[in-house]
C-alpha cells in the first residue's frame, strides 16, 4: 500500500470510530438545527457539516461558491470544527433569526453611574439572548460605603450590581434553552478586591459568573517584596475639594492607570488620582487569592499588563475584560468568532513507536479553516451596532485546537513530558504561520482589515511603550499606518518575523485580513460532541471514565451522563478490543502514557500552556486540575510560577464537594463523597454522591440533588 492510500486507510479508521451515546446526545441537543416542533433538518452530524459549510461559502463571490463549499465541507470532515455558535446558527436564519455566529464578546465599560451600569445591564441582556457569552470589568464601580453625592446616600459597592446582572443572566439562558456565559475582571487594586475574592463562598451566588482577578506588574512585585499595597479608587475634583484631599500626599493618593479617565483628575501622563482606602500587605490579598482558589476554583489570575503588552492591536486598545472563558482578552465592545481543529484525526499509526502527525494535512486544513472564520464576520448576527461595527473594522478571530492530551496519548508521550511541550510549541508555530500565510492571501484577494489602513497620531505613550520606534526615527506627531504598527511594532508580531521576516515585512506592507487569529477556547461541548470527546482544547483527557453533569429541560436537577475519553475509544478500536469489556473495568492494563488531569502536575499544566502561549496570539483558556486530596503547600505557588513563565493568565480546579459540583466528576470522587439530607421529620440521612435517590417524583445522583438545592436552582432550569 501506498503512503497516500495507507494515511486515507488510517483516517477512514479513525473517523469510523462510532459516536458514543453521550457525544451523540449533545450534538442533538446543542448542535443539530431541528424546526420549532423539533422535528430534526440535520439527518446526521454530516448534515450539520454541509449546513455550516454551505452558509460560509455563500459569502464567497457568486462563481466560486461551489468551489469553497467543497474546500470548507473537506476542512469540516477532516478536523476543523467551528465553535458551537457557528455550529450550532450558520445557516438557521429561517429557523433562529435572532441568533448570532459569535461565541465572545465583552461590554463597553462599565461607568460609574446608576444611567451606565443599567443601559450596560440592557445591551449585555441583548447579547446574552442571540447566544453569545460576555465580560465585565465591575472594578469601574466605586466601593461599597462611598458617598453618590447625587443620591445623598452610600453605594452599597460593585458586587451588588453583580447580583443584578447574575439574575438577569440566569433569566435569559433559562428562556432561550442555552446556559449564560460571563466573566467579571476585578482589579486586584480596588477596595472592594476582599469581597471579590470571597464573592462565591455564598451558596448560589455569583453562579452565573466566572470570576477572574486582573493582576499587575506592580502587585506581583509587592508580593516578591512583601511590601504594603494601597486599595484606591479614583477621585473627582469635586469630591477631591470637598474632602479636602491633598493630592501630593502619597498617603492618600496614588497616580494609576484608569479605563475610564474623562470625570477624573488626571495628570499629563493619562494617570488618574485614586484616593487611598486601605493599605494591606500584598502577601496577605495573595494568600486570600490562593485559598480561595484551592477551595473554590475561583478568582482566576490574568495579568492585565502582560496582556496588553502582548496585545496586536497594542496602538490603539487597552483591554481590561474577557470573554466568559478568559481566552479571548477584548477592547470595549470587542467581539470575537472561535473555532479548533480537532488533532486527533492528524494522528497516523497511532499507540504504536512509528505513531506520526501528518504536519502537511494539518496545515492545509488550518489554510481553509482560516478562511471559513474570517468568512464568518459576514454573518456575526450581534445585537448591537457598536459590537458590529468593532469586528467589521478588526475582524478577529481566535483558532485554536482540541484535542491535545488524547493526540500526545495516541503519538505516546506523555502530557507534560519534555517531548510533549516539544509538539505543543510546534503544533501551535504551525497553526499560526499558515494562518498569517493565509491572512496575507485573503488581504491581497479581499482586502485588509480596515485598521490596517487607518492613520494613528504617534504619541508619547506610544513612544514610552515601543522603544524601538524612537530608534526607527518616528516622533510625536507623526502619522503611522495600522499596519505598520500593528506588524512591525507588535511584540507577537516582532516574534513572527523571527520566524519568517519575509512574511512579516509583507504583511507591514499590505496588511492582514485580520489583526488576531489564534486562541485556545475549553471546547467543551464540541469536543464532547462532534470530536468523540477528544480532549478540551490544550488540555488532558480529564479522566479516561467519569461522568458529565448536563443541564436537561424540564428536569429539575442536573442529570449524570456516562463519558469516555476518545483516546480510550480509539485504543480498543485499534489495539485491543476488550480494553473496555465494562465500566468497571474501563481503565485496565492501559500504557503508562495513559494519563489523566490528575496525573498531571500543576507545574506541568502550566509548562504545557507557556509551550503554546508563545505563538497564540490572543490567550489560552487553560484549567489546572488537582486532586482533591492535593496539598494546599504544592498548590499555593501555582499562580506565582504561571506568572515567571509569562502566562497571560491561568485558573485551577480542586473537586470540593463542600462547595459545588463541577460539570466533569470521577466516579471515585462520588463515592468517597457523604452527602446529608435532612427530611421534613428533621431527620437526616447519608449517601454516597454516587447513589440514586427519588425524590419530587424524580430520580436524581446524590451529588447533583444535593447540589441543586444548596445553591437553590433546584427545578429551575
Amino acid at each position: 500500500m501506498s503512503q497516500t492510500a495507507k494515511v486515507q486507510s488510517l483516517r477512514k479508521v479513525v473517523n469510523s470510530i462510532p459516536l458514543q451515546p453521550a457525544s451523540e446526545d449533545i450534538w442533538d441537543t446543542k448542535y443539530r438545527l431541528k424546526t420549532k416542533d423539533g422535528t430534526p433538518i440535520d439527518k446526521n452530524a454530516d448534515e450539520t457539516y454541509q449546513r455550516v459549510a454551505r452558509a460560509l461559502a455563500d459569502v464567497e463571490a457568486p462563481d466560486a461558491r461551489e468551489h469553497w463549499y467543497e474546500q470548507f465541507l473537506w476542512a469540516l470532515r477532516h478536523g476543523a470544527i467551528p465553535a458551537g455558535r457557528i455550529t450550532s446558527n450558520a445557516g438557521a436564519l429561517e429557523h433562529k433569526p435572532a441568533t448570532s455566529t459569535i461565541n465572545c464578546t465583552v461590554s463597553a465599560t462599565v461607568g460609574d453611574s446608576m444611567d451606565d451600569i443599567l443601559a450596560k445591564l440592557h445591551e449585555a441582556g441583548l447579547t446574552l439572548k442571540a447566544g453569545c457569552g460576555i465580560g465585565y470589568e465591575f472594578s469601574t464601580l466605586r466601593p461599597r460605603g462611598a458617598y453618590v453625592s447625587g443620591a445623598g446616600a452610600y453605594t452599597s459597592g460593585p458586587l451588588s450590581f453583580m447580583d443584578i446582572y447574575d439574575k438577569m443572566c440566569f433569566t435569559v439562558s433559562s428562556a432561550g434553552g442555552r446556559r449564560g456565559a460571563q466573566m467579571a475582571t476585578f482589579d486586584v487594586g480596588h477596595p472592594d478586591v476582599m469581597d471579590f475574592i470571597k464573592a462565591k463562598r455564598e451558596d448560589g451566588r455569583l453562579r452565573q459568573f466566572n470570576l477572574s482577578l486582573l493582576i499587575t506588574q506592580d502587585f506581583m512585585e509587592a508580593v516578591e517584596a512583601d511590601a504594603d499595597w494601597k486599595l484606591a479608587f479614583p477621585l473627582t475634583a469635586e469630591e477631591a475639594e470637598a474632602d479636602g484631599v491633598d493630592l501630593n500626599d502619597e498617603e492618600q493618593v496614588i497616580w494609576r492607570e484608569w479605563p475610564n479617565s474623562q470625570r477624573y483628575l488626571t495628570r499629563e501622563d493619562g494617570l488618574v488620582a485614586c484616593r487611598v482606602f486601605r493599605t494591606l500587605k500584598a502577601q496577605r490579598i495573595w494568600d486570600m487569592i490562593m485559598t480561595s482558589t484551592y477551595d473554590f476554583a475561583e478568582p482566576g489570575f490574568i495579568l492585565i499588563d502582560r496582556v496588553n503588552q502582548m496585545n496586536n492591536n497594542w496602538f490603539c486598545e487597552e483591554i481590561r475584560a474577557t470573554n466568559p472563558c478568559g481566552e479571548q482578552p477584548l477592547p470595549p465592545y470587542g467581539a470575537c468568532l472561535l473555532g479548533s481543529i480537532n488533532l486527533t484525526l492528524f494522528v497516523r499509526e497511532p499507540f504504536t513507536d512509528k505513531a506520526w502527525f501528518d504536519w502537511d494535512e494539518y496545515r492545509r486544513v488550518v489554510d481553509v479553516f482560516t478562511r471559513m472564520l474570517d468568512n464568518v464576520v459576514e454573518i456575526n448576527g450581534l445585537p448591537l451596532e457598536q459590537q458590529r461595527n468593532e469586528i467589521f473594522r478588526k475582524r478577529r478571530h481566535g483558532m485554536g485546537f482540541l484535542g491535545l492530551g488524547s493526540t500526545m496519548t495516541m503519538l505516546c508521550m506523555k502530557y507534560g513530558d519534555e517531548k510533549s511541550l516539544e509538539f505543543t510549541e510546534e503544533v501551535s508555530r504551525e497553526m499560526a504561520l499558515q494562518g498569517w500565510r493565509t491572512g496575507l492571501q485573503l488581504a491581497e484577494e479581499k482586502g485588509a482589515a480596515p485598521i490596517m489602513d487607518e492613520s494613528f497620531t504617534v504619541t508619547e505613550a506610544m513612544l514610552a511603550k515601543r522603544p524601538d520606534m524612537v530608534k526607527d526615527g518616528f516622533k510625536v506627531g507623526d502619522e503611522v499606518a495600522g499596519k505598520v504598527l500593528w506588524a512591525k511594532y507588535s511584540r507577537y508580531m516582532q516574534q513572527v518575523a523571527g520566524e519568517d521576516p519575509a512574511l512579516v515585512e509583507a504583511l507591514a506592507e499590505k496588511g492582514s485580513r485580520f489583526t488576531h487569529h489564534s486562541s485556545i477556547a475549553p471546547t467543551g461541548t464540541i469536543s464532547l460532541s462532534l470530536a468523540n470527546n477528544a480532549s478540551n482544547g490544550i488540555e488532558p483527557s480529564f479522566a479516561h471514565h467519569y461522568f458529565r453533569n448536563v443541564i436537561r429541560a424540564g428536569k429539575k436537577s442536573k442529570e449524570k451522563v456516562d463519558v469516555f475519553s476518545f483516546e480510550l475509544l480509539a485504543y480498543r478500536h485499534f489495539i485491543d478490543p476488550e480494553a473496555l469489556p465494562s465500566m468497571d473495568a474501563a481503565t485496565r492494563n492501559l500504557p503508562d502514557y495513559f494519563i489523566a488531569a490528575d496525573d498531571v502536575s500543576p507545574i506541568q499544566h502550566v509548562d504545557v500552556q507557556a509551550a503554546a502561549q508563545k505563538w497564540i496570539d490572543s490567550s489560552i483558556s487553560k484549567t489546572a486540575n488537582v486532586p482533591t486530596d492535593y496539598p494546599y503547600e504544592d498548590f499555593k505557588d501555582i499562580y506565582r510560577y504561571a506568572y515567571r513563565q509569562g502566562l497571560k493568565g491561568c485558573t485551577t480546579f480542586r473537586f470540593n464537594p463542600e462547595a459545588f459540583q463541577g460539570v466533569l466528576v470521577k466516579e471515585e470522587d462520588l463515592t468517597n463523597t457523604t452527602y446529608r439530607f435532612k427530611l421534613e421529620d428533621g431527620s437526616m440521612i447519608e449517601v454516597n454522591g454516587n447513589e440514586e435517590i427519588e425524590y419530587d417524583g424524580e430520580l436524581h445522583s446524590a451529588a447533583n440533588l444535593y447540589d441543586a438545592l444548596k445553591e437553590g436552582y433546584y427545578g429551575k432550569f
